[in-house]
């Protein structure tokens, strides 16, 4: 299994994301930001470090989101979300090839990597404004076979 961390970076009212660049594993499917968590490195240490490489900025790792876990045909991927605010730094794009703000309402409109469909479906049933996941009791989401 691989542990991946993602940030749901969130900016008045708004999640950002980002499209997957050609070349790349799932390639033209939208993801929220993150990597993996290299050995020794906590999800928040990996975050601040993958965010920084991938949009040349700088976040605050707040509270765990949520945690999905799925199984792709070639692995298996766990999927740590944790809120996170910006506080410093230029979006650039280092990593995807488009980003975009984008209100809970309008995440639909954005075909999302299957392991990321979860964590959509907890912000659009009110997770920018509502209590943050497994530490408030909620489980881990799961897909079908995982």
């Amino acid at each position: 299994m691989i542990d991946v961390a993602a940030a749901i970076l969130v900016q008045a009212e708004r999640v950002l994301i980002g499209r997957r660049r050609a070349g790349a594993r799932r390639a033209g499917l939208w993801e929220f930001p993150g990597g993996k968590i290299r050995a020794g490195e906590t999800p928040e240490q990996c975050l601040q470090r993958e965010i920084q490489e991938e949009l040349g900025i700088d976040i605050d790792v707040g509270e765990f989101f949520g945690e999905s876990v799925y199984p792709y045909p070639d692995q298996t991927v766990r999927l740590m979300a944790y809120r996170c605010t910006m506080t410093g730094g230029r979006l650039v794009l280092n990593d995807h090839a488009e980003v975009v703000w984008a209100a809970t309402g309008e995440l639909d409109r954005y075909p999302f990597c299957p392991a990321d469909i979860a964590l959509v479906d907890r912000l659009k049933a009110g997770g920018l404004s509502s209590e943050p996941g497994r530490r408030r009791g909620w489980a881990p989401l799961t897909h079908g076979g995982a």
